[in-house]
Order: C-alpha cells, then structure tokens, then sequence
C-alpha cells in the first residue's frame, strides 16, 4: 500500500514538504525541486484509467485517476512548481518552502482525485497551506490579508462540501463526472464553492486583497496554482452550462477595467487574473470539443506566463523595495534584462503571434465563431485590447520608461531569479512557435491551425488599437496611491461592528464570567480554612479563635462540600 500511495504525484509533493525540514538548509534548495522532477516523471509514465482505489467507511476512493485533462493540468502544475522552485533558490525560510509544496501537493492531489472525498481533502489542503505564503511576509498587512484569505477559502469550502453531501444524498455519484446544467440546490453550491476559487465576481475581491501581500516568491506559486486549479474542477464537472458564457465575459471585463484602475504592479497582474480566467470559463460554458481544449491550453498557457509577469514583478519590488508605479519609474537602463523578459510574458498575455497566449485565444475564439456568440466575442476583444493597455503598456511605461527625478537604490537580484524568468520566457516562446507540442496533450484531438491571415490581422488590429488608445490616455490612467472599493467594502466597512458583536462583547462578558467564578471560588476557599469564623462568629468576638485542628478541618471540608453542591443544585434548578 505505501509502494502504490508514493504512485501518487501529489504525496511525492506533499511527502516533500514533511522531509525538508529535516535536511540541511544548504540542501533544501536542491531537495524543493527535486520532488516536483519526480512527480512529473511518475505522472508523464502513468497510463490512464483509475489507478489507486481505498476503502474508506462503506465508499470506495478513487485517489488517482488520470485521463488526457487531468495529466496534462498535472504536468503544468509540476513544471510551475520547479520554475517556481528556481526563482525562490535563495530562500532559506523552511516554513515558506514546504508550505508551497504541500500546495503545489494539493494542487495534483485536485487534478488526480476521482471523487469528491478525495478531492474535497486536497482543496482544504491548498487553502491552508497557500495562507502560509501571506502570512510570511511578516506586515500587519499580510497578516490581515491572510486571516481574511482563509476565511473566505473556509467559507469556500463549506460551499463545495454542503453541496457534495446535498448531491451524495439526492443519489449522486461520489464519482467526479459530468453534472447535467440543472440548477439543484447540490449542484449550485458545488458551483458556488468551485466559483470562489475560481474568482467569480461578487467572489473575487480575495485574490486582489491577498496577492500583491504575499512573499515575493510564494505570490509566483498563488499565482499558477488556485485559480487554475479551480478552472480544471470547473471543466470536469460544469462543461456546457451555458450560464458560464456570461459569467467569462462579465470576469474578462471586470477584471480589465480595475487593473486599469490599479496602481500596485502586483495588483494590476491580480486583476488580470480575473480578466483572463474569464476567457475559460467562457470556453467551459460553449462546452465543444475545441471550446474545453481552448480553455484548458488557455489554463497552461496562462500560468507560464503570468507566473513570468509574477516573477518581473517580483525582482522589481526585491531590487527597488516599491511596488506602486506611483513610485517607479526611470529602470529601463538599469534592468533591461528584467525589462525584456518581462515584455515577453506581456505580449503573451496580450495575444501577440509567435507567443504562447496567441495560440490559445485564437483557438478560443474559434469555438465561439462555431457557436456563433457575436457579442461575447466583441466584448472579449475589448478586454484584450485592455489587457495589452494595463499588462502590455501601462505597467512597463510607468515602471521602466518613465522619468524620474531622483533615481532609486537598486538590490542586486539573484541570478537564480532571472534564470527562472528566463526559463518562463522560454516556454512562452517555445509554444507560441510550435503549437503542436501543446495541442497533442490536450484532452480532445483538434487540427486546429492559429497560423491563419485572419488571426493574424486581427490580433495585429488589437494590439495597435491598444497602443494608439493608450499614448493618448496614458497621462489619464489612475497611478496615484488611491484604493479602488471592490466587493470586499462589504465585509471590510461593517468589520468593526462586526468585531464589536462577534469578538469584544464575548470577550468581556467571558472576562466577567470569569472574575465571578474566581470570587466564588475565593469564598469556597475562604470558608473551607475555618468555616466556624463564618458560622459562629461570636467565638471570634469574645477572643476565642477556634484552631485548625484536625476536627475543625474536618467539619470544614464537610461543608465546603455541602455548600459547593448546593451552588450546583441550584445553577441547575436555574438552569
């Protein structure tokens, strides 16, 4: 049985984050991403099919399952968990680095379970393991960030959880398969639970909040693995829910118009999240063959190059110790290397040809052609031309081209950092020109061709549009130190009267309770030393103290007994 469970990808991870902090911190490194190179190895040789099964009370467990979806989101998941692992070479904090492995171990333990128990455990895995990666930065800000992070994935939590025992009630499968769009009481808290992860608004303002506060390495994994992972439950389980369609399209818009908005680089790339998650669940709602394949290299793509966007982020705040554009400016000269690899996750998620992102949103715009969805269409071009002004234009220019009047002090960045970056840039090159490598590992065959004239000249059309609409906007684009409200004003604005009802009255009522049982108990001990000083204090009066012999002691202990059941017998007449 322990020879079949280290089969499993994700207890390679998760066994990972037990043992490193019993090595040696100079091999701790090398030892982070030894586990992930050994999970992808396991996972690109096992054969599909259900491959772990356990009893577990009267149901059986399906803890590994793999089909073409779920090992080509494995591969990523492993492969961002080993770039991730370069880019944070030289951190030496053992809580940081076996945190993102036991949630880069949640993350494969999502994509491999082939029921909703198993599936359920790995899910609360990430959530509590991702919270440390906030906390970690060691602010009043990220700590507030990261106790509102996990209680909104609690809160997730009990979503999904709620909805898989209404399902398993109504004689649902425990099976992970396709659920039919019927709008069930399960099935829309499955949906909702699934939802939050996957930053649907009203239940995105989490990611936004919690982001641009983590670490700057551990915001590299948070970045590639929630959402997505999320993304990949959504495809498996709520294919062809038409609602979907809309719900892609309102993310994609309002994730483009408060990265606009933004100032923090962090959060800008934040907001893009939203933005560009849309694009898939769009996809998930057309639920064709070439619709889920476009959401799910959309999904790969994706995290290879917003975790580069991530990492360029990431050395910007290390080397500069600032991360509003308000406060940057003037680096082009001194981190061009940086600068470089930066443009390239840019234009990749803006959808320029050649780059990775062009080969998934041509192929996602092709199934809603087929489906003939004219305005989701117009509107998704619209949030391209936004995500190449706020990620494309607006961050680069006011972090690295525009003037300064004073020049900032600059860190040297690592170079396992730019070795990360530039290995990022790599793969977001290397599937942009050679689509193939991609396309035959997705879960449906597809001859799909990107290289067309018409997707050429439409993407070319986009991005110069966006670039004209930005030079005139640019000096209007919001880089001042505001705050944009989002959804999260309603649990923030009431949080002090909330506070007030939920923590300070229990508080001193709790305090108050306790100061009487303490007084009590200071009488019970008073009297139980010599109780004849109370009972009969006449004897006090005329000088005749009574000595704490053994009879006196006795008699009271007698009625310290007899008084303390009294006290009892009447709480509970009372009560």
């Amino acid at each position: 049985m322990i020879v079949e469970l280290i089969s499993i990808p994700a207890i390679i991870l998760i066994l990972g984050a037990l043992v490193l902090p019993l090595l040696p911190e100079r091999v701790r490194s090398a030892a982070f991403i030894t586990f992930p190179l050994i999970a992808l190895g396991i996972l690109w040789n096992l054969p599909d099919g259900d491959l772990l099964q356990v009893s577990f009370a009267s149901y059986e467990l399906q803890l590994l399952s793999v089909d073409g979806l779920s090992r080509i989101f494995g591969i990523i998941f492993s492969l961002i968990t080993i770039i991730g692992g370069i880019y944070a070479f030289h951190i030496k904090d053992i809580g940081q680095q076996s945190s993102a492995l036991a949630y880069a171990g949640g993350a494969l333990g999502v994509t491999f379970a082939g029921d909703y128990f198993t599936l359920f455990i790995f899910w609360e895995l990430m959530a509590a393991a991702s919270s440390y990666l906030i906390w970690a930065r060691r602010t009043n800000e990220s700590d507030k960030a990261g106790m509102r992070y996990l209680l909104v994935h609690i809160l997730g939590g009990g979503l999904l959880f709620t909805g898989i025992l209404l399902h398993l009630n109504a004689g649902g499968s425990l099976y992970l398969e396709q659920l039919m769009p019927d709008y069930t009481l399960a099935n829309i808290f499955i949906l909702l639970g699934v939802a939050l992860n996957t930053a649907v608004p009203p239940l995105h303002a989490w990611l936004a909040d919690a982001y641009p506060k983590a670490t700057i390495t551990g915001a590299v994994f948070m970045c590639a693995l929630t959402t997505k992972s999320a993304v990949y439950v959504m495809i498996r389980l709520f294919p062809g829910w038409e609602v979907l369609i809309w719900v892609g399209v309102i993310m994609a818009i309002y994730g483009t118009i408060y990265a606009l908005l933004a100032n923090d680089i962090r959060e800008i790339l934040a907001y893009s999240i939203i933005s560009q998650i849309g694009y898939m669940v769009t996809a998930i709602g057309i639920g064709s063959e070439l619709a889920l394949n476009g959401a799910t290299a959309h999904a790969f793509n994706h995290i290879i190059y917003k975790s580069l966007l991530f990492m360029a982020a990431g050395a910007v705040i290390y080397s500069t110790g600032k991360s509003k554009l308000s406060e940057l400016g003037g680096l082009s000269k001194k981190m061009p290397l940086v600068l470089g690899l930066y443009l390239v996750g840019a234009l990749s998620i803006s959808g320029a040809p050649f780059l990775n992102g062009f080969i998934s949103k041509t192929m996602i715009s092709g199934a809603m052609g087929d489906a003939h969805l004219e305005w989701p269409i117009l509107l998704l071009l619209i949030a391209t031309i936004g995500t190449f002004i706020h990620s494309g234009l607006k961050l680069p220019y006011f972090t690295w081209f525009r003037e300064r009047t004073e020049d900032l002090e600059l860190k040297a960045i690592p170079v396992n950092m730019k070795v990360a970056m530039g290995v990022g840039a790599f793969f977001c090159i290397l599937f942009g020109v050679a689509p193939q490598l991609l396309y035959t590992q997705l879960p449906y065959p597809t001859d799909f061709q990107p290289f067309s004239v018409y997707n050429f000249v439409e993407m070319t059309q986009i991005l110069v549009l966006a670039f004209v609409a930005f030079w005139f906007l640019k000096d209007h684009l919001n880089t001042s130190s505001t705050i944009s409200s989002d959804t999260d004003w309603f649990y923030r604005k009431p949080a002090t009267i909330v506070e007030k009802i939920f923590v300070t009255f229990p508080n001193n009522l709790f305090g108050k309770a306790e100061q009487v049982v303490y007084a009590i108990a200071g009488g019970v001990s008073s009297v139980s030393k010599n109780p004849l000083k109370i009972l009969l204090p006449s004897f006090v009066a005329e000088g005749r103290e009574v000595k704490s012999d053994g009879f006196s002691a006795s008699i009271g202990a007698a009625l310290s007994f007899i008084l303390f059941g009294f006290i009892v017998a009447l709480l509970v007449i009372l009560l």
